[in-house]
């Protein structure tokens, strides 16, 4: 179903629930769609807003109930909150009981003391913004952003179980935690009676951290579950750049992706890769995309788009068959931790 600038009226595909697997986030009675849509870029100010609609209307039409915001997502911070909000307001309104809604507070997004980091006032000050820009009294995820080993822990873990007592949270996540502070924060949270529902981390073929430090077990040992963010490596995992960086490619212009790690040593392992993904018949994003949903802990992917023509490539991701232990041999020898990414 299509959905142009135009319209006034919108009224989700009656078949949504059909096309995405969910998933159960850890030991906690919440489902997730396999895929989870992210707005980090592509969704603030420098970006139409009829397209930015017609891709979240899509998304959700695809099954795609989780939506993942952070009041420093923009250009500038807050923006796609805001334009998140408008598209609520407007058109998915009727159906806020069936969203999972999710934000994040604690990168800097300004030069005050208090527009960052994990103080009480930071994170709760932080939540209230962002209600505001979403324009709904409740977000289903609150994350703290990242950890602030400047203030003591049981100060923002506190804050995040206020949240949730006040019920402007139903649950509660960490992003970018390390495995042992992770664990400190979910026993904390476990006593106060409200436990960890999931952790955000960066995982693909190429960064392979949460597996390598012992993240996911910790998530399988604490019972949260685990959701991850650029599965494609900022595009890396793609075959944007086995050849050349084309003309207008994220590589040229953002802060997450520079163009000189975009190698020989890269174009020669992403080439391996994109060549088991051609065997399978699926392109490279399919593989990457797939690769990461394999692990049980990995309760879903977060995945942007810039179309809704990328939209429907990335979800089909789902329907290839699962990977033979070949095939996952393949793409540990090729998929080597580090590859294009500074770590």
């Amino acid at each position: 179903m299509s959905h142009g600038p135009f319209d006034s009226t919108y009224a989700a595909a009656a078949d949504r629930y059909e096309k995405v697997p969910y998933r159960r986030t850890g030991n906690s009675g919440l489902d997730l769609p396999a895929f989870s849509f992210g707005l980090w870029q592509k969704f603030g100010t420098d970006y139409p807003f009829a397209t930015q609609r017609e891709i979240i209307l899509h998304a959700f039409d695809l099954g795609i109930t989780h939506f993942d915001n952070a009041d420093r997502y923009g250009p500038p911070h807050r923006a796609a909150q805001k334009n998140f909000g408008a598209v609520l307001a407007k058109d998915l309104a009727p159906y806020r009981d069936e969203l999972i809604l999710s934000t994040k507070a604690g990168n800097p997004i300004g030069p005050s003391p208090y527009l960052r980091g994990g103080s009480r006032k930071s994170i709760l000050t932080s939540l209230d913004h962002s209600l505001r820009d979403l324009g709904t009294d409740y977000v289903d995820i609150f994350y703290h952003h990242s950890p602030d080993p400047s203030t003591p822990l049981e100060e923002s873990v506190g804050a995040l179980v206020s949240a949730v007592q006040q019920g402007k949270a139903l649950y509660i996540g960490l992003s970018n935690y390390a495995p042992d502070r992770t664990h400190e924060a979910a026993e904390l949270l476990r006593q106060a009676g409200v436990p960890l529902l999931i952790h955000q981390a960066r995982y693909s073929i190429y960064d392979r951290r949460p597996e390598r430090d012992g993240l996911l077990d910790t998530a399988g040992q604490d019972g949260f579950g685990v959701i991850v963010y650029s599965p494609l490596a900022q595009g890396l995992l793609t075959d944007k750049y086995l050849e050349t960086i084309p003309d207008g490619a994220r590589a040229q212009n953002s802060a997450f992706l520079s163009p000189d790690v975009i190698d020989e040593t890269y174009r020669q392992r992403t080439t391996a890769l994109n060549k088991i993904a051609e065997a399978r018949g699926q392109s490279l994003a399919q593989l990457a995309l797939q690769w990461v949903l394999r692990r049980p802990e990995v309760t879903s992917a977060l995945i942007g788009a810039s179309s809704t023509a990328q939209l429907d490539h990335n979800i089909a991701a789902l329907h290839f068959p699962a990977f033979t232990d070949d095939e996952l041999a393949l793409i540990d020898e090729h998929g080597v931790h580090g590859t294009g990414l500074k770590l």
